[in-house]
């Protein structure tokens, strides 16, 4: 048969189909790349905050166009406000900490157990040294860095013009996925029952959204608690930019098991300054009130929502943010989450089909 048609010339059509959709798939892909990591964050942010939304659906008496205009306005503000405070906060506070710290380091001893250790105790004597004759030698160096990478400091600023237009482009794709995502959703739905079956597109979908509300109650809000908690011990230690700290350990907390190098390391820092309880008094802090999170709730929160292993998770959101960078935090389990209801799937049918033939030879 498939000889018959194919000495008939009856393969050509559908081949020529074929490749004509696939063809355009390929320049479709090529013209949205660079929209790609902007849809895909306004689609987490619209999911996760659509509860939200629908309450604003109501206020606005169902005019959906003016809620999405509401909410987008409301979370661009909660986005941007932020790194504004914060670019403010580090002009504020990390310049007079800089200036403090040049005249400290002068003063400053590498501890004998520091010292002793191979490679990094010499190199850390030898600039501490070289800071304590010379003052004003980081200050210089510092300045000769910068002069010497221009380039890399212009490349720098054009990452961030990309990135606000990325943020633009978010959420602007943020209106129109609170005013049409019902519609969205349900046409998207549609298309995958086509190919995967209507009871199985609903499991995926349910992986899918359980996952992103894993992800964000267990990392960006651990995060936040971590940052939170930090910042208090940070303030009770006597460091001299506690809340700026607190935002570092927060922003660095979102990548899991992180947190303790920050605090540890300022924890370091006051030992090294002579602060000895409240290094102490900080390490216990770090040890029992801040990573307690990372190693109790955050397992449990992701790996309850999901259904899957929480290492299985970290891989996820350590894979993805290496191969797709911030969003990969999600999109890394996210993936690995559908795969995980695949193979349930799968195990369930293998099983129901075993039964049937058990029941059939009985």
């Amino acid at each position: 048969m498939i000889l018959e048609d194919f000495a008939e010339g009856k393969w050509l059509r559908p081949l020529t189909v074929v490749s004509f959709i696939a063809v355009l798939i390929l320049l479709a892909f090529q013209v949205l790349q660079p929209f790609i990591v902007p849809v895909i964050w306004a689609a987490i942010l619209a999911y996760v905050t659509w509860p939200m939304h629908e309450r604003f659906v109501r206020l606005c008496s169902g005019r959906r166009t003016l809620a999405a205009l509401v909410m987008t306005l409301l979370l661009s503000a909660a986005i941007i406000l932020p790194i504004v405070w914060f670019a403010l906060l580090v002009k504020a506070e990390a310049l007079p900490f800089y200036r403090e710290l040049v005249p400290l380091l002068a003063t400053l001893k590498v501890p004998e157990f520091i010292a002793d250790i191979p490679l990094l105790g010499p190199r850390l004597q030898e600039i501490v040294a070289q800071v304590a004759r010379d003052p004003g030698a980081l200050d210089a160096a510092i300045r000769q860095f910068f002069a010497q990478s221009s380039g890399e400091i212009s490349t720098m600023l054009g990452g961030v013009g990309r990135n606000l237009v990325k943020l633009v482009i978010a959420m602007v794709s943020l209106f129109f996925m609170y005013r049409d995502g019902e519609y969205f959703a349900s046409q998207v739905g549609r298309m995958l029952e086509q190919f995967f079956g209507k009871v199985r597109v609903q499991h995926y979908l349910e992986a899918i959204g359980n996952t992103v509300k894993a992800v964000v109650y267990g990392i960006v809000l651990a995060a936040l608690a971590q940052g939170t908690l930090a910042g208090i011990g940070y303030w009770f230690a006597g460091l001299p930019v506690p809340l700026l700290l607190g935002i570092l350990t927060f922003l660095v907390g979102l990548v899991p098991f992180i947190v303790p190098f920050i605090w540890g390391s300022a924890s370091v820092w006051l030992y090294l300054t002579g602060e000895t309880t409240a290094a102490i008094g900080l390490a216990i802090w770090g040890l029992t009130a801040v990573s307690w999170i990372d190693n109790i709730v955050r397992p449990l929160v992701i790996s309850g929502a999901t259904r899957i292993p929480f290492l299985l998770v970290l891989f996820g959101v350590l894979g993805g943010l290496t191969a797709f960078g911030l969003v990969g935090l999600f999109i890394g389990p996210v993936i690995l989450a559908v795969l995980m209801a695949i193979w349930r799937e799968w195990i369930a049918e293998k099983r129901s089909q075993s039964i049937i033939e058990d029941s059939t030879s009985q």
